[in-house]
């Protein structure tokens, strides 16, 4: 990983209130595979390792980063998933690297995603069959792809128990899902365009992309009628590469309610035993099944 991204998890440590067990952790020695150069592969996979106090054996979630790469954005959600009962692993598939402009990445970090699997799963603290992967964008569009049972890079026998998406491109997906599915997106999103995942959450077929209905998983989509690409990034109104961003407050806070929800349904949020799930707020979301 770049020399300033190795600082921006080191500032990310030492920044977190209770910061009790997160620590910058090295997920594998080297790179595997992907979109990115050759020369960055041979660079190890790093990671922010969060989680709760306690010898666990604890549920938890990875985290792929968007196109911009890793930023506190993905420290913050580490921290929020701790918080609930999880271990959250943040990885940092890109280093210094901007992806957005010239496309790809996506396969790195589902390669990434699947190595961060393995080595949770041999973490004693870590409930193994209870991990989910949750990405971004890119890291949405790759999250997909690691629950999606036709897909082009499924490198492992182990699997994913759930995953959950933030506006990723969901035309790409064939819907045969191996684990259930959680999308979040919104209208006015002109990057990720959230008619692609309504044909995604109803298995109808696509350009390119031909669906069975009832088949895979059940795939839930939440669409925010006033929220665009990225909403969840607290960041002011600004242009990225032609696509219109803005932060949205009430959708970022539904969506985090949302997905609490059902990662209590999915995984449960105790070492041991999982909860009841909390019901998701009410809004003016549109809600698909």
């Amino acid at each position: 990983m770049a020399f300033t991204g190795l600082l921006l998890l080191l500032a990310a440590l030492r920044g977190l209130p209770s910061a009790y067990c997160d620590e910058l952790v090295q997920v594998t020695l080297h790179r595997t595979a992907g979109e990115l150069k050759s020369s960055e592969n041979t660079s190890p996979l790093l990671g922010f390792l969060a989680r709760p106090a306690g010898p666990g054996r604890f549920p938890a979630v990875i985290l792929l980063h968007a196109c911009t790469g890793f930023s506190e954005h993905d420290t913050a959600a580490a921290a929020a998933l701790k918080s609930w009962g999880y271990v959250a692993l943040a990885l940092d598939s890109l280093g210094d690297a901007n992806m957005c402009a010239g496309g790809g990445g996506v396969t790195a970090e589902l390669f990434d995603a699947y190595a961060a699997l393995h080595y949770l799963t041999a973490q004693s603290f870590v409930a193994g069959n209870r991990i989910a992967v949750m990405g971004y964008s890119m890291g949405g569009i790759a999250a997909l792809e690691a629950v999606d049972k036709d897909g082009i890079g499924r490198p492992h026998e182990a699997s994913f128990r759930a995953a959950v998406t933030y506006y990723p491109l969901c035309q790409f997906s064939t819907g045969n899902l191996t684990a259930p599915t959680l999308i979040l997106i919104g209208e006015r999103d002109d990057w990720a365009i959230p008619d692609a995942c309504r044909k995604l959450a109803a298995h109808e077929s696509d350009i390119g992309i031909t669906r069975v209905n009832g088949t895979g998983a059940p795939v839930d989509l939440i669409v925010y009628p006033d929220a665009t690409h990225a909403f969840d990034f607290k960041l002011p109104p600004r242009r990225n590469l032609g696509h219109f961003e803005q932060y949205n407050e009430e959708a970022a806070r539904d969506a985090e309610i949302r997905v609490r929800a059902f990662l209590r349904q999915q995984l449960g949020d105790q070492p041991e035993i999982p909860d009841t799930p909390n019901e998701p707020a009410q809004s003016g979301a549109e809600i698909r099944h």
